[in-house]
């Protein structure tokens, strides 16, 4: 997927909006987690470097649907948990000190007479961040109104936001509808890069790994890992119990997906006619229903009874996946083994993110999407151990199911003319 990039553009003098993804977590007014605005400063840099006016544009949670809510419960709601405004005092101690980017400012709209003055008002090397766009109902209904007041801002339409690229919305599709250049930012274009390897032509070993609860999240990458006959295919988490009541294992009270069971079957039936290696946990961490405080411990799969709830992969497993990433040269993984969010049971998530590092050390490329998967990384302190951390969640997952993504088919080609 050829796009252009702010790399093939003159952007001196010109104002350029960016849709940035900056929708990270906030608890009391402060930023917990700035992976994403970090991800988007060597995007915003290069721009200002280059004598851009730099207009940033994102969201931030669902403030309508939260109003929604609120008006039903008879509550107030409180619009100012949804203010970018601690973003952009984060972004602004990410930033200070980058010569490239002169002055920044925040706007408390991000349409109408106000938002014009302080884009009119920028000058080259300057940085604005626009109010979350996501107070406005046109820009999730992409409205192409809105989207036309979006673009009336600017000259130039950056997409550097992959995580929302799945979306059709105002700010990703919507407004390249009425901007004639309309390319990547170094992020996206680094997604693209490393995500399309995996569609592409990947190095071989290659292996996935997939965890989380449910298999029907995962069947359409499934699905395509097994057409792009990826040579093994690890499968973790909760749902991997589907897999295992598909066998007729006894999987006591964990969570299952019974209106999946056929499809479970369909699944390894594939992956054995295609020659894929599809591995299963033989062991996992139990606790007893009726006691789960004091009765954690490890069993093969085998041993499971009807009282047992399943909530990480187990020690032997751990070892089998690590085993399987021996000299694999390309990694895709997405999804915890287990409740990752709940100690002990995030240990067979913490074994992977260690056997993913191990191999990317001995030459293998590695992506790692989804969120408990790269707090694994960073929890486990590897960031610097995997060859690209994916900002998307559902665009990723998306991505590598083969889908086309809005907000990427609407940038301008490489063989595009741009003005």
């Amino acid at each position: 997927m050829q796009k252009r990039t702010i790399k093939d553009i003159d952007v001196n003098g010109k104002r350029v909006f960016v849709r940035v993804d900056f929708n990270v977590p906030v608890k009391d007014g402060v930023v917990t987690d700035d992976t994403r605005i970090r991800a988007a400063i060597p995007t915003i840099r290069d721009l200002a470097g280059r004598g851009a006016k730099v207009i940033l544009a994102s969201h931030l949670g669902r403030p309508l649907k939260e109003k929604k809510k609120a008006e039903e419960a008879g509550k107030e709601f409180d619009a100012a948990k949804f203010s970018l405004a601690p973003v952009f005092a984060r972004f602004n101690e990410l930033v200070e000190g980058i010569e490239e980017i002169r002055e920044t400012r925040f706007a408390v709209n991000c349409v109408g007479a106000e938002v014009s003055e302080a884009v009119n008002a920028l000058g080259e090397g300057d940085v604005l961040l626009l109010e979350n766009l996501r107070l406005h109902p046109g820009e999730e209904k992409n409205d192409p109104e809105f989207a036309k007041r979006l673009a009336a801002l600017c000259d130039i339409y950056v997409n550097d936001a992959f995580g929302t690229a799945h979306r059709a919305h105002a700010s990703t599709e919507g407004i390249t509808h009425f901007v004639d250049t309309c390319v990547a930012g170094l992020l996206m274009e680094k997604e693209l890069d490393y995500l399309g390897r995996v569609l592409g032509s990947p190095e071989r070993p290659f292996v996935a790994i997939l965890g989380g609860a449910k298999v029907s999240d995962k069947i359409p990458v499934i699905d395509s890992l097994i057409e792009r006959k990826v040579d093994k295919l690890l499968i973790g988490g909760a749902m991997a119990y589907t897999f295992f009541k598909a066998n007729g294992y006894t999987i006591g009270k964990s969570l299952v997906e019974n209106d999946m069971l056929d499809r479970a079957k369909e699944i390894e039936a594939r992956a054995n006619s295609a020659g894929v290696e599809l591995l299963l946990p033989t062991d996992h961490q139990v606790v007893d229903s009726v006691d789960p405080l004091n009765s954690q411990k490890t069993i093969p799969i085998d041993f499971t009874n009807a009282g047992h709830v399943g909530l990480d992969i187990g020690i032997e497993t751990a070892a089998i996946f690590a085993n399987a990433l021996k000299g694999a040269k390309t990694l895709v993984w997405n999804g915890p083994m287990g409740m990752f969010e709940e100690k002990p049971f995030d240990q067979g998530t913490i074994a992977v993110a260690k056997a993913v590092a191990e191999a990317t050390d001995n030459g293998a490329v590695s992506i790692v999407g989804g969120g408990d998967s790269v707090a694994a990384i960073k929890q486990a302190r590897l960031e610097d151990h995997i060859s690209h951390i994916s900002t998307g969640g559902g665009a990723t997952l998306e991505f590598l199911a083969g889908d086309v993504l809005p907000g990427v088919a609407a940038l301008n080609d490489k063989n595009e003319a741009v003005v």
